[in-house]
């Protein structure tokens, strides 16, 4: 009889991967020794490996680059990172070394992109896709960056005002893109994104507007699917009526040169995940050029936004079991030392799914558990796992701690938690710690913020 975690982690799952093993009885992530990192740093923990965003981004120019070989694609790939799935310098310094683009969302981004700058990280060539509707602030920044020298800016129009105001502010010639306002699949509250121009405008649109603009340049057309990169009915259908626009819009405009498909790779969210991503892009490129040929035009530069998969498997969650509370002689609640609504926040907001395994006691006897967050909120919980609809954990024991992990958590939560401010039952940030390698492979620590005090959050409620 198989009664041991390490048997059911055989039997339902493919294990040891790329990322994950065990030595010792211990997991190991990236070949990271995480009881050690516990033992150093303490739970609850964040902890951000920053290698894995280089090679994520490596593989998906590893990818376009073979499948623009196989199409004998004449044009260029372009690798742009979106910038709020993480915000963080750490993260865009370690991105920023892969010759990569940025695309920014806010007003805010661009004063990250003229901190970055003033570093010495980028120089003013830098490349910066706009994205989201603008406000006046955001307008502002844009404009002000263009005239001072930073030349690379395309501001992606978000709907007919945009442009005037670029108009009235910007004193040379600069690039623009439109933004397609996607069709939303049928599941959505609503018909049409509220970001963008809508299909059939966009021709009008620069027929009257742009066409004989004295400074404005339209580059490219941005399009982009909530949902991702999917080999659905639903995804093709949308991509073809993009390139329908596209292909309208290049025999008046020649000088449209770009495509921008915007992000939507998934990341592993379990260890039975599969996702071919190198179909998908050979799949995208070859639609793209056989259309384009069918069409009679020049294909276009090709850019992606990958947020999630650049940042996203970087990421982890580290906790210690503190207790176990038995509700009746079915459920068992194995209590965390910290809450899940505050510090992964989609996993109660969108039920989003981690990868979740225990860093301990792998040769121990398992049981069926819930999981339970901290704060006094009926949804501070998790109980279920992709593969199997349920928690499978090592026994519960007062004279042997367990610890646990939650992977490939890099993407959205530390910004969608608020961090380092006020958090629900006043839960405290945990303390994150930054993980590098250096020159010869070896594991480097720092820590980028301390766990926050008491002292901290009455400071921000105005108790001191």
């Amino acid at each position: 009889m198989k009664i041991k975690y390490s048997e059911l982690i055989d039997q339902t799952l493919y294990f040891p991967t790329e990322e994950f093993n065990v030595s010792e009885n211990n997991l190991l992530f990236h070949d990271i020794p995480l009881m050690e990192v516990v033992e150093k740093f303490g739970t609850p923990l964040k902890i951000s490996y920053l290698p894995r965003i280089s090679q994520n981004i490596q593989k998906a120019k590893s990818w376009f680059r073979e499948a623009f070989e196989k199409a004998e694609y004449k044009k260029n790939y372009t690798y742009c990172y979106c910038t709020k799935s993480s915000h963080f310098n750490f993260v865009l310094e370690e991105a920023l070394k892969n010759d990569i683009s940025i695309e920014t969302s806010s007003a805010y981004d661009m004063d990250i992109v003229k901190s970055l700058y003033g570093k010495g990280k980028v120089d003013k060539n830098i490349e910066v896709i706009c994205n989201g509707f603008k406000t006046d602030d955001y307008l502002a920044k844009i404009s002000e960056m263009i005239n001072s020298g930073f030349e690379n800016i395309t501001p992606i129009l978000d709907n007919y005002r945009e442009l005037d105001k670029l108009t009235e502010s910007i004193d040379t010639t600069f690039d623009i893109g439109i933004r397609i306002a996607s069709e939303e699949e049928p599941k959505f509250e609503f018909y049409t994104s509220r970001l963008g121009i809508g299909y059939r405008d966009i021709i009008p649109y620069y027929s009257q507007k742009i066409a004989e603009h004295p400074n404005a340049r339209l580059k490219m057309l941005h399009f982009f699917i909530n949902t991702g990169i999917k080999d659905t009915a639903y995804y093709w259908n949308e991509l073809y009526k993009c390139l329908r626009v596209y292909a309208r819009l290049k025999k008046i405009a020649p000088e449209v040169d770009s495509l921008n498909i915007g992000g939507g790779f998934p990341i592993k969210t379990s260890l039975n995940f599969e996702y071919d991503y190198q179909y998908m892009v050979e799949e995208i490129v070859s639609q793209i050029k056989k259309f384009c040929e069918e069409e009679g035009v020049e294909e276009p530069n090709i850019y992606t936004e990958f947020g999630s998969f650049t940042v996203g498997e970087s990421g982890a969650n580290l906790y210690k079991i503190i207790s176990q509370k038995r509700q009746n002689d079915r459920e068992k609640w194995n209590m965390i030392d910290s809450s899940f609504m505050t510090t992964l926040p989609d996993t109660w907001a969108i039920s989003r799914h981690f990868i979740m395994l225990p860093l301990n006691r792998w040769e121990d006897t398992y049981e069926r558990v819930f999981l339970g967050g901290l704060t006094c909120d009926s949804d501070d919980y998790y109980n279920s796992e992709q593969h199997t609809n349920a928690i499978y954990l090592p026994v519960f024991s007062d004279t042997k701690p367990l610890y646990i992990g939650f992977f490939h958590t890099g993407a959205y939560q530390e910004t969608i938690g608020g961090y380092g401010g006020v958090h629900h039952c006043l839960m405290p940030q945990p303390r994150h710690v930054l993980i590098q390698k250096d020159e010869n492979g070896e594991l480097q620590y720092e820590v980028f913020r301390e766990k926050q005090e008491p002292e901290d959050i009455l400071k921000i409620l105005g108790y001191k």
